[in-house]
């Protein structure tokens, strides 16, 4: 019997393990693969919605938790939990030597994972690699790229990307976006109480009524204004008479300004009057229930242009954080403006139908697929520049 692959996925956000939950599905069933499965940054963290537990109900074992995260709102946070999470890293990979490692999409703490596998010799996979949006993601995108030997594009021209960034044309595969895999595959109806199961803070919410979703993340190459920027959506939504969904921002620099408005507006029972109410999390399939669900999704999260794409879903997408990717016919972009927002809202409301589905991210197939590949595909870990020939 031949040895097993072993593959290690360090997942480090809940969006994290929504971009890889089918592809950990498939592993977990796949003979020729070893799986291990590492949590850390805020995906560890109860304020952010420590994700173990969802993780254990799916049938998946846990093999490490790393706590990396240096507890500050500033920028110099990110690079020092970027920098923590490399010498963990570093210490576990010598120690489980695995196959591959696997680096989700373009969080910094997916960098850190790229740079330990590196100089350890460990061959990268990097999924959803050569897309262009806006912020820092952008460089860390990229940067992965260079570290990674094997890559899962989600689109044709993010595939076209990586081949212009010099990457061998023989190791990039697209397989499309892993979120999308369960969508087609589960009863997208929200379940019986589904906004008092997955518990939330706030107003009462009455899942037979039309509600908005808002997923406002801080975007670090603005650092100092994602309060101002933050403000305008939520006066603009506010101004709605219909129930909104909010989900809690991310882990990056500002979130704690941002949290800390939230958390007063909702204690001084503005969320009441408001019909506002707040959720740190939901599980991947729950997500795609609330999105599938919603009158229309608002913020600067992918999930509009990737999930929402696929479903249909009308979105509002604001400002400059996903302001380069591709998107289908379902998203409106608009400024950081109160008043650009409540019009695109309204205009959503008022057309009343979901779009389209589009399958610029994929066909829902992706976790099989890459699957497949990583048992057969071969790398050498010294990479070269791939140039065309003439």
């Amino acid at each position: 019997m031949s040895k097993k692959i072993k593959v290690c996925v360090i997942i480090n956000s809940r969006a994290n393990y929504g971009r890889i939950h089918s592809f950990l599905d498939a592993a977990k069933k796949n003979k020729k693969i070893d799986l291990k499965i590492i949590l850390g940054s805020s995906a560890v963290l109860q304020k952010y919605g420590d994700i173990s537990s969802i993780l254990k109900k799916d049938g998946f074992k846990i093999f490490k938790k790393i706590y990396n995260i240096v507890e500050t709102d500033k920028p110099s946070g990110m690079a020092k939990s970027t920098a923590l999470l490399i010498v963990e890293l570093t210490s576990i990979f010598e120690d489980l030597n695995p196959n591959y490692v696997v680096s989700i999409a373009d969080r910094y703490e997916n960098l850190a994972q790229a740079i330990a596998a590196s100089y350890l010799n460990i061959p990268v996979v990097h999924t959803q690699g050569g897309e262009l949006t806006g912020s820092i993601d952008e460089s860390v995108r990229h940067s992965i790229t260079k570290l990674a030997h094997i890559h899962f594009p989600s689109t044709l021209k993010a595939k076209k990307n990586l081949l212009q960034l010099g990457e061998d044309p023989s190791k990039v595969f697209m397989v499309g976006c892993p979120s999308l895999d369960f969508i087609d595959k589960i009863d997208k109806k929200l379940t019986k109480n589904f906004f008092k199961k997955n518990l939330g803070l706030g107003s009462h919410i009455d899942q037979n009524k039309p509600y908005l979703t808002i997923i406002q993340h801080p975007v670090t190459t603005e650092y100092g204004l994602g309060l101002k920027q933050i403000m305008n959506t939520l006066n603009a939504v506010c101004s709605l008479d219909i129930q909104k969904i909010w989900l809690w921002p991310n882990i990056d620099a500002g979130s704690d300004q941002i949290s800390k408005f939230l958390r007063t507006f909702k204690d001084k029972g503005k969320s009441n009057f408001t019909k506002v109410r707040f959720y740190k999390n939901f599980s991947d399939k729950d997500y795609i229930r609330l999105l599938h669900n919603t009158s229309c999704l608002v913020g600067n999260s992918s999930s509009a242009i990737r999930e929402g794409s696929y479903l249909g879903v009308p979105s509002v997408n604001i400002g400059t954080r996903q302001n380069l990717r591709e998107r289908g016919q379902n998203v409106i972009d608009v400024n950081y403006d109160k008043n650009e927002i409540l019009y695109a809202i309204k205009k959503h409301l008022k057309r009343n139908k979901r779009y389209n589905k589009s399958l610029l991210y994929g066909k829902g197939n992706a976790g099989a697929l890459m699957n497949k590949i990583l048992t057969k595909v071969s790398v050498n870990v010294q990479k070269k520049f791939y140039k065309k020939k003439n």
